[in-house]
This record gives C-alpha cells, sequence and structure tokens, in this order.
C-alpha cells in the first residue's frame, strides 16, 4: 500500500483551490445581440438612446447589475454599470447626483474593491430631452461583493 504525504498532496491541494477561487470570481459571459452596443461606446448618445429604447420595453427587475467601475470627470460622479438579463447585454453610466443610497461605501473608495460586485435591486431614472439621455442613480438594495 502507498502512503501520501502532506508534502506531495499539498501543490494539487493548493492549485485546486487556487482554481476553484478564480471561477467562483468571475461572472456570466455576457453576450450581445444589438449592433448599437457593439458600435458606440456607452457615453454616446446613439448607445444612451438605444439603451433607453430597450429599457423601456423589458422588465427591470430581471436584470442583473454587477459594477465595472467608478468615474469622476468635470460633470460629477458616475458607475459605469454592466446589465443583463431578458435578453439584454449592456452598460449603464448612471450619474451619482442626489441620492447614494446603498453606495456609500463604494463612493468613498471610488470603486476600489467593489468591481464586479453585484448591485441588488438597482433603481435609477431615466431623464431624456431632445439632445441628452442621462441614467440617474435613485438607490440599491445591498452590494454583494
Amino acid at each position: 500500500m502507498k502512503t501520501v504525504t502532506l508534502q506531495k498532496l499539498l501543490p494539487a491541494l493548493l492549485f485546486s483551490g487556487a482554481l476553484l477561487a478564480a471561477t467562483s470570481c468571475t461572472s456570466n459571459a455576457c453576450r450581445n445581440t444589438n449592433p448599437v452596443f457593439d458600435s458606440y461606446s456607452p457615453s454616446t448618445k446613439q448607445y444612451k438612446e438605444e439603451l433607453a429604447k430597450q429599457l423601456e420595453s423589458i422588465d427591470k427587475s430581471k436584470l442583473t447589475y454587477r459594477l465595472e467601475s467608478y468615474q469622476e470627470n468635470s460633470d460629477g460622479r458616475y458607475l459605469v454599470v454592466k446589465l443583463q438579463g431578458d435578453g439584454l447585454c449592456a452598460r449603464i453610466p448612471l450619474a451619482v447626483t442626489a441620492s447614494q443610497n446603498g453606495i456609500e461605501r463604494i463612493l468613498a473608495n471610488k470603486g476600489a474593491g467593489y468591481r464586479d460586485a453585484e448591485l441588488k435591486n438597482l433603481r435609477f431614472d431615466i431623464q431624456q430631452n431632445g439632445t441628452n439621455t442621462q441614467f440617474i442613480f435613485a438607490g440599491v438594495d445591498g452590494v454583494i461583493d
């Protein structure tokens, strides 16, 4: 009978643990079928108008929202969020204006450490005028990192 020592078994266990950790932290692949989302950047008028149109025709509660990045510029603070589900796969630039409900720590850390965190029951408003479409953060029930 052959005996396996811990010293010989340890590298295999460490590799298996690292592989499990790496695969458990990746989100589901998002496959886009809308050519507008492939052709334009999320900050463009065309992208935002198409996204607003798509969001009006689906049940937003069926979507999964994951934080992609935090951005700050002269226009203000933004959360770029990946949204997926109900046939939609896109990125939404959410302006953080009045409400910070549920994202205080994300803002305090400027998004660091929250990449790919799920935003449970994300709420936002869509404001459109003749020249611009803007998505305004309204609140979130929880952040699952």
